[in-house]
């Protein structure tokens, strides 16, 4: 099931097969989702393809849906008769913002990094305090806010 749900987990972050089983390694939200120990390694990237390949092979993927979405129902994550959109431009739009977010906060934090190696006197003297809080983690390793007001505060 663990293999199932980093799947599904992957899925949702867009996530190649490395990036998820290092976010499996590193992230702690990942090592709670999937009920390991914050010391787990975690396990190969290759597994995760040859997961998929074995559901296709057999067949399972539908059991492996019908599986998640009967327990979606029963926590009330679903409810019968919503309204369903045709289309998912807002969701394709929402993924390419936070994508462009975390793009710009991973090549800042390289930049930062480049210049605490190279330059740290001028750093020291250009740096804000709150540079700290946004670029002292990877990209991966936080949130990014959810509302446009949010994002535009933390990008600003």
């Amino acid at each position: 099931m663990r293999l199932a749900l980093a799947t599904l987990l992957q899925f949702m972050e867009g996530l190649t097969d490395r990036q998820a089983a290092h976010a499996m390694r590193t992230g702690i939200d990942w090592k709670y989702l999937l009920c390991l120990e914050l010391g787990d390694a975690g396990f190969d990237h290759t597994v995760l393809s040859e997961f998929r390949s074995r559901l296709l092979d057999h067949g399972a993927e539908r059991r492996l849906f019908d599986a998640v979405l009967a327990l979606a129902r029963t926590r009330d994550v679903l409810k019968a008769g919503g309204g369903q959109r045709s289309d998912s431009t807002h969701v394709l739009g929402a993924m390419r913002v936070m994508s462009r977010l975390k793009c710009v906060a991973r090549t800042l934090r390289h930049a930062l990094d480049d210049l605490a190696t190279f330059a740290p006197e001028w750093l020291l003297a250009h740096m804000r305090p709150e540079w700290v809080d946004r670029y002292s983690l990877q990209a991966e390793e936080f949130r990014m806010p959810r509302s446009v007001a949010g994002r535009q505060v933390w990008a600003g």
